[in-house]
């Protein structure tokens, strides 16, 4: 049994952690850090609660820290659990700056710690999808592929970290980016160069609240990950088009809205229905010369980041989410920041600040 401290129970905590931790046999959801408030007793009265990062590392037969913390926090407490000898989840994104990053990834090493970054988009059924329909080549040679995030919502959200511009990683270049931009990488690796404009569409915005990241590779691929704030009628999820063929696919996994809504589920049965999405939001495989058909959407399930992490603690499995994936993703976020902040084309290799 990897049983594991969470830290930090705002939405993260609550719906993207707490309940997939649950629903993962051999995992037991031992305790969790809540500096004031009784939600934690309220939703799981079985479950210590701890009010200071000490408390937590106290216990000692916690195996697993996941930290779901505001971003400016990630890299002391990833820090301070590392060398209390646990092994690390963060929230994306890794940490404010890539410097920071890497130290953390040194220091897990020299503990000998595993430490990794919560990527469940990963973990979406249509990303499953379409990692099997470029993998199969049914597309051909892929020239163009875009990933969307588009919401519409006018105002920002009242005293939320992420809106504040003195706040380090705010914005949502560091909010969606991540997901987005680890998407690609996984798909088509490290990219040339990168071109990047992270922008303000709300006029009441304080930090950037929509961006586009583009990705160029010497195979002529041009990858583009893009996030609206004012979307009202929301563009393709997902877009591609090769030498033998497209695949279009509008709608977001359900996934999401499922945790968000707060009717989350309990124990490890979460249903056979759960992650499946309806047919009207299966995408469209329209290949060269034969009619286009509907590819059903692949089942998602977030509880398989964390079925990895338990495997990969216990030695059973290698870690899926390894840490210089999440380096690489770092390097191109701030790569991104870096274009947009000096509107230009970065080379994959410069430095980074």
């Amino acid at each position: 049994m990897v049983r594991v401290g969470l830290i930090g129970f705002g939405l993260a905590g609550q719906a993207f952690h707490a309940s997939v931790i649950r629903g993962v046999p051999g995992m037991e959801l031992a305790c969790i850090l809540e500096r004031r408030g009784t939600r934690v007793q309220e939703k799981y009265p079985e479950v210590r609660v701890a009010r200071t990062l000490e408390d937590l590392l106290a216990d000692k037969e916690i195996h697993l820290c996941v930290i779901a913390t505001p971003n400016d926090s990630h890299f002391e407490v990833a820090q301070t659990c590392l060398l209390a000898g646990r092994n690390v989840v963060v929230d994306k994104p890794f940490a404010p700056t890539l410097a920071e990053s890497e130290q953390l990834v040194r220091l897990a090493a020299e503990c000998g710690r595993l430490i990794t970054v919560y990527q469940n988009r990963r973990y979406d059924g249509d990303f499953q999808t379409i990692k099997k329909i470029v993998d199969s080549g049914r597309l051909g040679r892929v020239v163009e592929f875009e990933t969307r995030f588009d919401r519409f919502r006018l105002e920002p959200k009242e005293n939320a970290w992420r809106e504040k511009p003195d706040q380090p990683g705010a914005g949502v270049l560091f909010d969606l980016g991540p997901h987005l931009i680890d998407q690609t990488l996984v798909l088509f690796g490290e990219p040339h160069v990168i071109t990047a404009s992270a922008f303000c569409q709300r006029e009441t915005s304080r930090v950037d609240d929509s961006f586009d990241v583009c990705l160029e590779y010497h195979s002529g691929l041009r990858a583009m990950a893009r996030a609206r704030i004012i979307a009202f009628a929301p563009g393709p999820h997902f877009m591609i088009h090769g030498t033998k063929g497209s695949f279009l696919k509008y709608g977001m996994d359900p996934q999401e809205e499922r945790l968000r809504a707060g009717n989350l589920p309990q124990g490890t049965d979460w249903g056979p229905d759960w992650g499946e999405e309806a047919e009207a939001l299966w995408g469209t495989l329209s290949p060269v010369g034969e009619p286009s058909v509907k590819v059903k959407t692949e089942r998602g399930d977030y509880r398989g980041f964390y079925a990895n992490v338990r495997d990969a603690i216990e030695k059973k499995a290698p870690l899926e989410v390894t840490p210089q994936q999440a380096l690489r993703t770092m390097r191109a976020l701030m790569l991104a920041h870096k274009s947009s902040r000096e509107r230009r084309t970065v080379e994959w290799g410069e430095a980074v600040e």
